[in-house]
């Protein structure tokens, strides 16, 4: 099985203060990775230090077999790492489909495959129709699927997305995890959710975080079923 992101002893400080301690993290090419933890269980740091927004104080990241420990964002964003924020950060005053257009040009040349390119994303999200309208305009739940096209259309290797469905309707719920599993055909996916029911239909397999180290890992049925998980987390215990 080969690897495309490995973590080993990610270790992150804060004045002081351990957020993320020791954690080996190891996420299989193709795979769905669900990342899930309680509030303040240290993912958006673990993820933040994966995407190169902030560094980790101690441990290695490896991607694609290179260490990129030290590698600014952007740089990992060229090698195909591509990260959608728990906060919106599309450009409101611009069209749907120049926000998509300013991703793309990261990878697309020539006018005419950046138009192509950015319809084919906004049409996998269920954008399609919704070129010309502006970003800010868009509910909050259709920004979140807009700031999924600009991932894609960048051609990631690995799509981390961070709360994707928050602000989602239920009927686009169920759209966004048939979209999930059309997305694993061509880039690996890692899914930090809250959602459970998005968790246990979409994942292969769950990573669960708790002060900031891995509590448990295995199937979404081996997780459901983990008697600390439940008392951490699920709420059964």
């Amino acid at each position: 099985m080969t690897m495309l992101l490995s973590t080993r002893g990610m270790t992150r400080y804060f004045a002081g203060l351990r957020a993320v301690h020791g954690v080996d993290f190891d996420l299989p090419e193709g795979q769905i990775r669900a990342l899930i933890g309680p509030n303040g269980a240290g993912k958006t740091t673990f993820v933040s230090m994966l995407c190169g927004r902030i560094p980790p104080s101690e441990g290695m990241i490896s991607f694609g077999g290179r260490d990129i420990s030290r590698l600014p964002a952007h740089k990992r964003i060229n090698l195909g790492m591509a990260y959608t924020f728990q906060i919106t950060s599309v450009f409101a005053r611009l069209s749907v489909a120049e926000n998509v257009a300013l991703a793309a040009r990261r990878k697309v040349q020539g006018a005419d495959a950046v138009a192509r390119a950015v319809q084919g994303a906004l049409d996998k999200v269920g954008l399609g129709d919704r070129p010309d309208q502006n970003a800010g305009d868009l509910s909050y739940g259709h920004q979140r699927l807009l700031e999924i096209a600009m991932g894609l259309v960048q051609e990631p290797r690995l799509l981390i997305l961070d709360e994707p469905t928050q602000g989602l309707a239920d009927s686009e719920i169920d759209a966004f995890k048939a979209l999930i599993r059309d997305l694993s055909k061509s880039a690996t996916i890692l899914l930090i959710e809250h959602n459970m029911s998005v968790v246990m239909e979409t994942a292969d397999f769950v990573t669960v975080l708790n002060f900031g180290e891995i509590l448990a890992e295995g199937t979404p049925q081996e997780i459901h079923a983990d008697a600390a998980v439940q008392a951490a987390y699920l709420g059964t215990g």
